[in-house]
Protein backbone atom coordinates (compact mmCIF):
# COMPACT_ATOMS: atom_id res chain seq x y z
CA UNK A 1 0.00 0.00 0.00
CA UNK A 2 1.40 3.36 -1.10
CA UNK A 3 2.15 6.09 1.76
CA UNK A 4 1.55 9.62 1.20
CA UNK A 5 3.38 12.22 3.02
CA UNK A 6 4.30 16.26 3.22
CA UNK A 7 7.31 16.90 3.34
CA UNK A 8 8.49 21.07 4.22
CA UNK A 9 11.47 22.79 5.10
CA UNK A 10 11.91 26.35 6.50
CA UNK A 11 15.24 26.55 3.87
CA UNK A 12 13.56 28.87 0.66
CA UNK A 13 16.16 26.71 -1.67
CA UNK A 14 14.10 23.60 -0.59
CA UNK A 15 10.99 22.81 -1.65
CA UNK A 16 7.94 21.77 -0.54
CA UNK A 17 6.60 18.42 -1.49
CA UNK A 18 4.28 15.85 -1.29
CA UNK A 19 5.40 12.49 -1.90
CA UNK A 20 4.03 9.03 -2.39
CA UNK A 21 5.80 6.07 -1.49
CA UNK A 22 5.45 2.89 -3.09
CA UNK A 23 5.51 -0.64 -0.65
CA UNK A 24 9.39 -1.33 -1.94
CA UNK A 25 10.64 2.21 -1.23
CA UNK A 26 8.75 1.81 2.32
CA UNK A 27 10.79 -1.68 3.06
CA UNK A 28 14.07 -0.60 2.05
CA UNK A 29 14.93 2.92 2.75
CA UNK A 30 15.07 5.44 5.64
CA UNK A 31 14.72 9.09 6.28
CA UNK A 32 18.66 9.19 5.55
CA UNK A 33 17.51 8.46 1.65
CA UNK A 34 14.87 10.65 1.71
CA UNK A 35 17.17 13.74 2.84
CA UNK A 36 19.59 12.95 -0.08
CA UNK A 37 17.06 13.26 -2.00
CA UNK A 38 15.69 16.45 -1.31
CA UNK A 39 19.37 17.96 -1.02
CA UNK A 40 21.40 19.39 -3.82
CA UNK A 41 23.94 17.24 -5.58
CA UNK A 42 26.75 18.99 -4.88
CA UNK A 43 26.28 19.79 -1.27
CA UNK A 44 24.82 15.91 -0.36
CA UNK A 45 27.79 14.12 1.11
CA UNK A 46 28.89 17.93 2.99
CA UNK A 47 25.54 18.98 4.12
CA UNK A 48 23.97 15.61 4.81
CA UNK A 49 24.94 15.49 8.48
CA UNK A 50 23.34 19.36 8.56
CA UNK A 51 19.77 18.68 7.91
CA UNK A 52 17.44 16.61 9.88
CA UNK A 53 14.03 15.53 10.06
CA UNK A 54 11.05 16.72 12.39
CA UNK A 55 8.02 15.15 13.07
CA UNK A 56 5.35 17.40 15.28
CA UNK A 57 8.55 19.30 16.56
CA UNK A 58 10.13 16.30 17.93
CA UNK A 59 13.34 15.27 16.08
CA UNK A 60 13.93 12.15 14.11
CA UNK A 61 17.02 9.69 13.55
CA UNK A 62 18.35 9.80 10.46
CA UNK A 63 18.05 5.62 10.67
CA UNK A 64 14.05 5.73 11.23
CA UNK A 65 12.97 3.49 8.48
CA UNK A 66 9.73 4.51 6.56
CA UNK A 67 7.76 1.81 7.65
CA UNK A 68 8.04 3.49 11.11
CA UNK A 69 4.99 3.50 12.82
CA UNK A 70 5.49 7.05 13.97
CA UNK A 71 4.96 8.06 10.18
CA UNK A 72 1.51 7.59 9.58
CA UNK A 73 0.11 8.46 6.10
CA UNK A 74 -0.65 12.15 5.53
CA UNK A 75 2.17 12.94 7.95
CA UNK A 76 4.43 16.03 7.88
CA UNK A 77 7.72 15.83 8.24
CA UNK A 78 10.15 18.84 8.72
CA UNK A 79 13.24 19.03 6.93
CA UNK A 80 15.42 21.62 9.37
CA UNK A 81 19.28 22.77 9.34
CA UNK A 82 21.41 22.44 12.51
CA UNK A 83 22.57 25.66 13.90
CA UNK A 84 26.42 25.81 13.83
CA UNK A 85 28.01 25.53 17.14
CA UNK A 86 31.75 26.25 18.40
CA UNK A 87 33.37 23.58 20.92
CA UNK A 88 29.54 21.98 21.77
CA UNK A 89 29.21 23.91 25.13
CA UNK A 90 27.73 26.87 24.30
CA UNK A 91 30.46 29.21 24.64
CA UNK A 92 32.77 30.34 22.14
CA UNK A 93 30.96 30.27 18.75
CA UNK A 94 34.36 31.18 16.53
CA UNK A 95 32.86 34.45 15.71
CA UNK A 96 35.20 35.82 18.82
CA UNK A 97 38.32 38.33 18.35
CA UNK A 98 41.37 38.56 20.54
CA UNK A 99 40.23 41.85 21.81
CA UNK A 100 37.07 40.47 23.40
CA UNK A 101 39.49 38.16 25.52
CA UNK A 102 41.73 41.43 26.37
CA UNK A 103 38.71 43.50 27.07
CA UNK A 104 37.27 40.41 29.82
CA UNK A 105 40.53 40.50 31.10
CA UNK A 106 41.85 44.43 31.56
CA UNK A 107 41.82 46.03 34.77
CA UNK A 108 38.42 47.93 34.84
CA UNK A 109 38.76 52.17 35.54
CA UNK A 110 37.91 53.04 38.53
CA UNK A 111 34.50 54.72 38.56
CA UNK A 112 34.27 58.42 38.72
CA UNK A 113 33.48 60.53 41.58
CA UNK A 114 30.85 62.85 41.68
CA UNK A 115 32.70 66.34 42.31
CA UNK A 116 29.47 67.55 43.83
CA UNK A 117 29.11 64.60 45.84
CA UNK A 118 32.99 64.94 46.81
CA UNK A 119 32.86 68.91 47.64
CA UNK A 120 29.74 68.25 49.88
CA UNK A 121 31.26 65.58 51.66
CA UNK A 122 34.64 67.92 52.77
CA UNK A 123 32.01 70.92 54.15
CA UNK A 124 29.97 68.09 55.83
CA UNK A 125 32.49 65.92 57.27
CA UNK A 126 36.25 66.12 59.30
CA UNK A 127 38.86 66.21 56.95
CA UNK A 128 40.45 63.72 59.77
CA UNK A 129 38.45 61.95 61.25
CA UNK A 130 35.60 61.49 58.36
CA UNK A 131 32.75 62.57 61.15
CA UNK A 132 29.97 64.88 60.79
CA UNK A 133 31.06 68.66 61.62
CA UNK A 134 30.71 69.11 65.30
CA UNK A 135 31.52 72.28 67.32
CA UNK A 136 34.13 73.16 67.85
CA UNK A 137 35.30 73.32 64.79
CA UNK A 138 38.64 74.66 63.35
CA UNK A 139 40.84 75.14 60.43
CA UNK A 140 44.74 75.08 59.25
CA UNK A 141 46.08 77.59 57.35
CA UNK A 142 45.36 75.68 54.02
CA UNK A 143 41.57 75.89 54.57
CA UNK A 144 40.97 71.99 55.84
CA UNK A 145 38.32 71.51 58.03
CA UNK A 146 38.61 69.70 61.53
CA UNK A 147 36.44 68.75 64.59
CA UNK A 148 38.75 70.37 67.25
CA UNK A 149 38.38 67.23 69.24
CA UNK A 150 39.30 64.84 66.85
CA UNK A 151 42.91 66.75 65.70
CA UNK A 152 43.75 67.53 69.71
CA UNK A 153 43.68 64.12 70.21
CA UNK A 154 45.59 62.66 66.76
CA UNK A 155 47.91 64.90 68.01
CA UNK A 156 48.62 64.11 71.79
CA UNK A 157 48.74 60.59 70.53
CA UNK A 158 51.03 61.36 67.83
CA UNK A 159 48.63 59.37 65.25
CA UNK A 160 48.29 62.71 62.17
CA UNK A 161 49.01 61.45 59.06
CA UNK A 162 51.61 62.80 56.51
CA UNK A 163 49.31 64.83 54.58
CA UNK A 164 48.50 66.74 58.00
CA UNK A 165 52.26 67.22 59.09
CA UNK A 166 52.64 70.67 59.19
CA UNK A 167 49.94 71.00 61.90
CA UNK A 168 52.31 70.82 64.95
CA UNK A 169 50.26 72.16 67.56
CA UNK A 170 47.55 74.52 68.71
CA UNK A 171 49.06 77.33 67.09
CA UNK A 172 48.35 75.76 63.46
CA UNK A 173 44.73 75.52 63.90
CA UNK A 174 42.21 78.56 63.70
CA UNK A 175 38.96 78.43 65.90
CA UNK A 176 36.42 79.24 63.68
CA UNK A 177 32.55 80.02 63.90
CA UNK A 178 29.94 78.80 62.12
CA UNK A 179 26.29 79.74 61.82
CA UNK A 180 23.65 77.22 62.22
CA UNK A 181 20.72 77.18 59.60
CA UNK A 182 17.35 76.94 61.15
CA UNK A 183 16.50 73.78 62.38
CA UNK A 184 19.02 72.22 61.45
CA UNK A 185 19.51 69.45 64.45
CA UNK A 186 21.71 66.32 64.64
CA UNK A 187 19.84 63.24 65.22
CA UNK A 188 22.49 61.86 67.23
CA UNK A 189 25.80 61.85 67.73
CA UNK A 190 27.15 60.00 64.67
CA UNK A 191 24.53 61.03 62.33
CA UNK A 192 23.30 64.54 61.02
CA UNK A 193 20.53 65.61 58.74
CA UNK A 194 21.39 67.89 55.75
CA UNK A 195 23.19 70.72 55.72
CA UNK A 196 23.58 72.24 58.96
CA UNK A 197 25.70 75.60 58.36
CA UNK A 198 25.11 78.66 56.47
CA UNK A 199 26.60 82.01 55.63
CA UNK A 200 24.87 84.47 58.30
CA UNK A 201 24.46 87.43 55.98
CA UNK A 202 23.24 86.12 52.34
CA UNK A 203 21.72 82.26 53.62
CA UNK A 204 23.86 80.29 51.22
CA UNK A 205 24.29 76.74 52.76
CA UNK A 206 27.59 75.59 53.35
CA UNK A 207 27.55 72.38 51.46
CA UNK A 208 30.37 72.86 49.03
CA UNK A 209 28.64 74.34 45.85
CA UNK A 210 29.92 77.76 47.18
CA UNK A 211 32.82 79.61 48.33
CA UNK A 212 33.13 80.32 51.79
CA UNK A 213 36.06 81.99 53.57
CA UNK A 214 37.08 82.56 57.37
CA UNK A 215 38.47 85.41 58.80
CA UNK A 216 41.76 84.40 61.37
CA UNK A 217 41.32 87.70 63.50
CA UNK A 218 38.02 87.07 64.69
CA UNK A 219 36.97 83.13 63.38
CA UNK A 220 33.59 83.85 61.50
CA UNK A 221 33.29 81.97 58.32
CA UNK A 222 31.18 83.57 55.50
CA UNK A 223 30.41 83.61 51.92
CA UNK A 224 32.99 85.21 49.36
CA UNK A 225 29.57 86.39 48.21
CA UNK A 226 28.74 88.63 51.32
CA UNK A 227 32.37 89.55 51.50
CA UNK A 228 32.66 90.44 48.07
CA UNK A 229 29.14 92.52 47.68
CA UNK A 230 29.73 94.38 51.36
CA UNK A 231 32.64 96.00 50.91
CA UNK A 232 34.12 96.40 54.05
CA UNK A 233 37.23 96.30 56.29
CA UNK A 234 35.73 94.82 59.44
CA UNK A 235 34.14 91.57 59.93
CA UNK A 236 30.05 91.64 58.68
CA UNK A 237 29.15 89.76 61.81
CA UNK A 238 31.42 90.96 65.07
CA UNK A 239 32.85 94.37 62.79
CA UNK A 240 36.39 93.54 64.14
CA UNK A 241 39.00 95.33 61.25
CA UNK A 242 40.62 92.62 59.61
CA UNK A 243 43.47 92.47 56.83
CA UNK A 244 43.37 90.78 53.07
CA UNK A 245 45.85 88.39 54.37
CA UNK A 246 43.53 87.46 57.08
CA UNK A 247 40.95 85.16 54.82
CA UNK A 248 41.61 81.87 54.31
CA UNK A 249 39.49 80.04 51.60
CA UNK A 250 37.62 77.20 52.91
CA UNK A 251 38.33 73.60 51.07
CA UNK A 252 39.68 75.15 47.71
CA UNK A 253 40.87 73.95 44.56
CA UNK A 254 44.20 72.37 44.08
CA UNK A 255 45.49 75.66 42.32
CA UNK A 256 43.86 77.55 45.29
CA UNK A 257 45.84 75.45 48.21
CA UNK A 258 48.85 75.78 46.40
CA UNK A 259 48.64 79.53 46.77
CA UNK A 260 47.80 79.08 50.65
CA UNK A 261 50.46 76.34 51.08
CA UNK A 262 52.99 79.32 49.47
CA UNK A 263 52.15 81.91 51.95
CA UNK A 264 51.95 79.51 55.41
CA UNK A 265 55.70 78.57 53.97
CA UNK A 266 56.38 82.53 53.82
CA UNK A 267 54.88 83.33 57.03
CA UNK A 268 56.69 80.35 58.79
CA UNK A 269 60.26 81.67 57.50
CA UNK A 270 59.55 85.62 58.55
CA UNK A 271 58.53 84.03 62.14
CA UNK A 272 62.20 82.22 61.95
CA UNK A 273 63.85 85.18 60.63
CA UNK A 274 62.72 87.24 63.61
CA UNK A 275 63.57 84.91 66.49
CA UNK A 276 67.01 84.62 64.75
CA UNK A 277 67.41 88.23 64.61
CA UNK A 278 66.47 88.50 68.10
CA UNK A 279 69.08 86.48 69.29
CA UNK A 280 72.14 87.94 67.35
CA UNK A 281 70.73 91.26 69.16
CA UNK A 282 71.25 89.38 72.86
CA UNK A 283 67.43 90.34 73.20
CA UNK A 284 66.71 88.32 76.64
CA UNK A 285 63.24 86.90 78.04
CA UNK A 286 61.16 88.92 80.89
CA UNK A 287 61.86 86.91 84.07
CA UNK A 288 59.48 86.17 86.84
CA UNK A 289 60.61 89.76 88.50
CA UNK A 290 59.74 91.74 85.84
CA UNK A 291 63.64 92.73 84.78
CA UNK A 292 65.05 91.44 81.48
CA UNK A 293 67.53 89.26 81.91
CA UNK A 294 70.21 88.61 79.40
CA UNK A 295 70.64 85.89 76.75
CA UNK A 296 73.76 84.69 77.62
CA UNK A 297 74.57 81.04 76.28
CA UNK A 298 76.82 79.19 78.95
CA UNK A 299 79.38 76.40 77.50
CA UNK A 300 78.60 72.75 78.94
CA UNK A 301 81.21 71.50 81.50
CA UNK A 302 83.10 68.89 80.63
CA UNK A 303 82.37 65.38 81.50
CA UNK A 304 78.53 66.06 81.41
CA UNK A 305 75.55 65.74 79.47
CA UNK A 306 73.83 68.41 80.20
CA UNK A 307 74.45 72.41 80.09
CA UNK A 308 73.66 74.83 83.04
CA UNK A 309 72.09 78.20 81.84
CA UNK A 310 73.09 81.58 83.86
CA UNK A 311 70.81 83.97 83.50
CA UNK A 312 72.41 87.32 85.22
CA UNK A 313 70.57 90.44 85.14
CA UNK A 314 72.32 93.43 83.47
CA UNK A 315 71.93 95.65 87.18
CA UNK A 316 73.63 92.81 88.96
CA UNK A 317 76.47 92.37 85.95
CA UNK A 318 77.48 96.05 86.04
CA UNK A 319 77.95 96.07 90.27
CA UNK A 320 79.34 92.34 90.39
CA UNK A 321 83.32 92.68 91.00
CA UNK A 322 85.61 91.14 88.54
CA UNK A 323 88.57 88.61 89.37
CA UNK A 324 91.74 88.35 87.58
CA UNK A 325 90.37 85.91 85.28
CA UNK A 326 87.87 88.50 83.98
CA UNK A 327 84.93 86.80 85.50
CA UNK A 328 82.44 88.11 87.56
CA UNK A 329 82.65 86.56 91.01
CA UNK A 330 79.19 86.49 91.93
CA UNK A 331 78.08 84.35 89.00
CA UNK A 332 81.17 82.75 87.67
CA UNK A 333 80.32 84.53 83.77
CA UNK A 334 83.04 86.49 82.53
CA UNK A 335 82.37 89.67 80.78
CA UNK A 336 83.22 87.86 77.24
CA UNK A 337 80.23 85.37 78.19
CA UNK A 338 81.97 82.58 78.62
CA UNK A 339 81.31 80.15 81.83
CA UNK A 340 84.42 79.47 84.16
CA UNK A 341 85.96 76.41 83.50
CA UNK A 342 84.78 73.44 86.11
CA UNK A 343 87.25 71.65 88.42
CA UNK A 344 86.75 69.12 90.85
CA UNK A 345 88.72 70.58 93.31
CA UNK A 346 86.16 73.54 93.70
CA UNK A 347 83.65 71.31 95.04
CA UNK A 348 85.32 69.76 97.52
CA UNK A 349 83.00 68.68 100.57
CA UNK A 350 83.89 69.22 103.84
CA UNK A 351 86.38 66.43 105.83
CA UNK A 352 87.92 64.96 102.39
CA UNK A 353 91.13 65.48 101.30
CA UNK A 354 91.23 67.39 97.63
CA UNK A 355 93.74 65.81 95.82
CA UNK A 356 91.88 62.77 96.61
CA UNK A 357 88.52 63.98 95.49
CA UNK A 358 89.82 65.31 92.47
CA UNK A 359 91.20 62.09 91.36
CA UNK A 360 87.83 60.65 90.64
CA UNK A 361 86.96 62.73 87.66
CA UNK A 362 89.67 62.27 84.60
CA UNK A 363 89.30 66.08 84.27
CA UNK A 364 90.62 67.36 87.15
CA UNK A 365 94.31 64.91 86.67
CA UNK A 366 96.01 63.93 83.13
CA UNK A 367 99.08 61.48 82.81
CA UNK A 368 100.96 60.82 80.33
CA UNK A 369 100.05 57.60 78.69
CA UNK A 370 102.43 55.67 77.03
CA UNK A 371 102.13 53.29 73.98
CA UNK A 372 104.05 49.43 73.20
CA UNK A 373 103.98 47.38 70.34
CA UNK A 374 101.57 44.85 72.01
CA UNK A 375 98.71 47.35 73.54
CA UNK A 376 97.77 50.74 73.53
CA UNK A 377 97.17 52.73 77.16
CA UNK A 378 94.03 54.38 77.22
CA UNK A 379 92.73 56.56 79.68
CA UNK A 380 90.35 55.53 82.22
CA UNK A 381 86.77 55.90 81.00
CA UNK A 382 87.45 56.01 77.87
CA UNK A 383 87.94 52.10 76.94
Amino acid sequence: MDLQIFVQSPDPLIASQTLTLTPTQILTQTLHHLKLSFLPNPLTESLSSSFYFTLNGKPLADSTPLKSPRIASLSTLVLRQRLPGGGGDGGATGAESRDCYLKMYAERKPDKVDPNEQKLSKSANCALSNEPLREPCVIDRLGNVFNKEALVEALLGKKLPKEFGYIKGLKDMINVKFSRVPGAVESDKNAVTGTRFQCPITGLEFNGKYRFLALRNCGHVLSAKALKEVKSSACLVCHEEFQESDKILINGSEDEVAVLRERMLEEKGKVREKKVKKVKNGEGEVGANGEESVGLQVSRLSGTKHGIHVNVTAEKMVSGKLEGNGNIASGGVGVNGAAKRFKAADMTPANATKEVYASIFTSSKKSNFKETYSCRSLPLGRN
